[in-house]
């Protein structure tokens, strides 16, 4: 094995990755701007130093075998390393300490988010932050694959490799366009609006959000018609505007320079809902652990 690691070029593990995904040396050595034939030569080689094929190959289908499947986990594993390493190594070149990558959904950064990274950036002005706006499940995903070090979310449905802290909670509101015949001044619940059709996150997108939904209506007696999903605030905002319907949301995503539609806060239930950070337990990032400490 040591003869082996010596002779392992880390090219060799970036080509294998782009054939291992694309199935196809057309589109693997277009991807990596090489021609089949040396990219094919790579491949022979890096087959050779390791003793076994890593491919089924024939003249219509490239394919993975087992030797294969397994080698790519690692060979994973070892790229995302060397990228990390060298990013960490930039950065304190530039004079950083560190970096912490967050995903975050778009109504965290409305009210929640802004002030934590103030205040970070205050104590930790030598970690670098990289921010990236992703919805639940894209979050999740990405922690799986150490893409980022932290993900701000309304989920709680998480891996058991996985840290969770609930760090807000707040009310919904419903949005209604600005012609709707009901107000604050004669709001008295949602019931009111068992007619009505919803426009809602998507459930596969966000289950736990979804679901508080269905109960808040279940509670007065009826299930909501749901005519359009979006996963984007300004987009449902725009569809009650033109009276495709009305929706129930985050009370942090409010937009009061919309005088096209009203909110209406619904402070008298107690349904609200919360915003987790989620993390992996075995993340040894020393700038992720300056991050937690603050929330």
């Amino acid at each position: 094995m040591i003869s082996i690691s010596n002779q392992l070029e880390l090219r060799q593990l970036r080509y294998f990755i782009a054939l291992a995904q694309a199935l196809h040396y057309g589109k693997a050595s277009e991807s990596l701007h090489i021609s089949q034939s040396a990219l094919s030569q790579q491949i022979m080689q890096l087959e050779s130093l390791l003793g076994t094929q890593l491919f089924n190959r024939n003249n219509r289908n490239v394919e993975l075998n087992k030797a294969g499947i397994l080698f790519l986990k690692e060979a994973e594993l070892i790229t995302r390393q060397v990228n990390k390493s060298l990013d960490r190594w930039n950065a304190e070149c530039s004079g950083h300490q560190g970096e912490v990558r967050i995903g975050f959904v778009g109504s965290a950064m409305q009210k929640y988010l802004p002030p934590l990274l103030k205040q970070f950036g205050e104590k930790h002005s030598e970690i670098k932050l990289q921010l990236e706006e992703l919805i639940n499940a894209e979050q999740l995903e990405v922690l799986e694959l150490n893409r980022i070090d932290v993900g701000f979310m309304r989920s709680n449905q998480i891996a058991a490799d996985m840290m969770i802290k609930s760090v807000f909670q707040e009310n919904f509101s419903l949005v209604l366009p600005a012609s709707h015949s009901i107000s604050t001044s004669n709001f008295k619940n949602v019931g009111q609006l068992a007619e009505e059709s919803f426009i809602l996150f998507p459930n596969e997108k966000s289950p736990m959000y979804y679901q508080q939904i269905i109960n808040i209506c279940a509670e007065y007696g009826f299930s909501p018609k749901i005519s359009h999903k979006s996963i984007h605030g300004p987009t449902i905002f725009k569809l009650v505007e033109n009276g495709m319907g009305i929706s129930i949301v985050p009370n942090s995503l409010r937009d009061e320079k919309n005088h096209a539609i009203r909110f209406i806060e619904l402070n008298k239930i107690p349904h609200k809902t919360e915003l987790f950070a989620v993390w992996k337990k075995n993340n040894d990032n020393p700038a992720l652990s300056k991050f937690l400490e603050i929330i």
